[in-house]
């Protein structure tokens, strides 16, 4: 734990915290917004984040190369803290009147709007983050924490915002991403920033060549690659689309829906400072057990997760099962980065973060969100759970058996 006693790392964390505190006030109330101010329907509210995830399938392909060919410079990053400068008074005085007017629009609108900031952008924002936890020799799990904390209080905060002023959420974005730019502003960049060095996890200097298109297009002819995309697919993408209407599953338990929401908001927050205290140790844990395994005990927590979500009928169970999640996240934080950087070529390494895990989970999302969406209208969330989870089992199982074990060596794949 010794990056804990570096400046740097604190800074970083800052950034983590900012943005994922923005990530997580829009996951947890947007469902809310959805189906009260906007008056959409499960099915609408599933065609938003379809779209959301569309728009990063478009986005992610082209970030990946440029951030690689960008190294530690801040423009891409510059732009996603921008797009979220503007989610306050876009939300108070566009998207709200054109769902009004058109909520099918509205949808698209908002969608592609938020892929900017989240699901696209975020791929910009763990990339940066991770090339500069080992151009500054700080471990990215301990910084990565700092998004497990800024979600416990988002969450919290978030919750009496609600209740208060539904509107006050979206405007609180807005001052997270005026923090960001600070933020970011203030990191000064390492002497061989220009040449976009990176370095391993022992803190050593890595192959500097400028990266060819044999070497780029090796990234698809590598069975770990598939396999780690279908891996995604089953444990990232399918956790996201069990979020996004789980909040409403949660809150028609309540009598009263508002009462519901500021209760979950409250459980979300023990489950998030639950994950950051995960977090701490995960680091050393993976570098234990192997990135592989860490991300097949990631997909075997979320089946249990949902399977058991299927069955369960009373708020104390549901509460339970939700605080699982607490070990789910630590898992697949630290062991995608981990087994990128081991498996892969370290110089490809935001290329590989966007494709495998971004593009490859938006994919799972954009299909697959409006697909459920549809799942809980046509057969309820009970029975819709049971098919979730064994799309999880075949997905994760498949991609397993494709990729390549990293725990015994950090060399690039043939």
């Amino acid at each position: 734990m010794q990056s804990l006693k570096r400046g740097i790392f604190w800074n970083f964390g800052g950034l983590y915290f900012f943005y994922f505190a923005v990530w997580q006030l829009i996951f947890t109330f947007l469902p809310y917004w959805l189906k009260g101010p906007a008056g959409m329907d499960t099915t609408t509210s599933g065609l938003v984040f379809s779209i959301m995830s569309f728009g990063a399938l478009i986005l992610q392909p082209i970030f990946g190369p440029i951030q690689d060919r960008l190294g530690l410079k801040k423009g891409l990053f510059y732009f996603v803290i921008c797009c979220i400068l503007f989610l306050g008074p876009l939300f108070q005085w566009v998207f709200l009147p054109l769902v009004g007017a058109n909520q099918i629009l509205g949808a698209v609108v908002m969608g592609a709007y938020l892929s900017l900031c989240l699901n696209g952008g975020v791929g910009v924002v763990e990339a940066y983050n991770e090339r500069s936890s080992r151009a500054y020799s700080f471990e990215y799990g301990h910084a990565r924490l700092f998004g497990s904390l800024a979600g416990a209080t988002a969450s919290f905060v978030g919750g009496i915002m609600w209740a208060k002023n539904t509107g006050s959420i979206f405007w609180a974005m807005t001052f997270c991403a005026a923090v960001l730019f600070v933020l970011l502003t203030v990191v000064k960049l390492p002497d061989d920033h220009m040449a976009g060095e990176v370095r391993d996890e022992q803190g050593n200097a890595a192959k500097n060549e400028p990266i060819t298109r044999e070497e780029w297009l090796s990234i698809f002819k590598n069975r770990s690659f598939w396999g780690f995309c279908l891996l995604i697919i089953g444990s990232a993408t399918m956790y996201d689309v069990f979020d996004q209407q789980f909040p409403n599953y949660f809150a028609s338990f309540f009598s009263d829906a508002t009462a519901g929401a500021t209760f979950f908001s409250r459980v979300v927050s023990v489950q998030i400072l639950l994950e950051a205290i995960c977090m701490l140790f995960m680091p050393a844990l993976i570098n234990k057990i192997g990135a592989k395994t860490g991300l097949l005990i990631y997909g075997g927590i979320l089946f249990v997760r949902v399977l058991g979500c299927a069955f369960i009928n009373t708020i104390p169970m549901l509460v339970f099962w939700r605080l699982l999640a607490a070990l789910e996240m630590p898992f697949m934080l630290v062991s995608v980065m981990k087994y990128i950087t081991r498996v892969f070529d370290k110089r490809l390494s935001a290329t590989v973060y966007m494709y495998g895990f971004g593009t490859a989970k938006q994919i799972g999302l954009t299909v697959f969100s409006l697909f459920m969406g549809n799942m809980y209208t046509a057969l309820g969330f009970h029975h819709a759970y049971l098919l979730l989870a064994a799309l999880i089992a075949v997905f994760v199982i498949v991609g397993s058996l494709l990729m390549r074990s990293d725990a015994k060596t950090e060399q690039i794949a043939k």
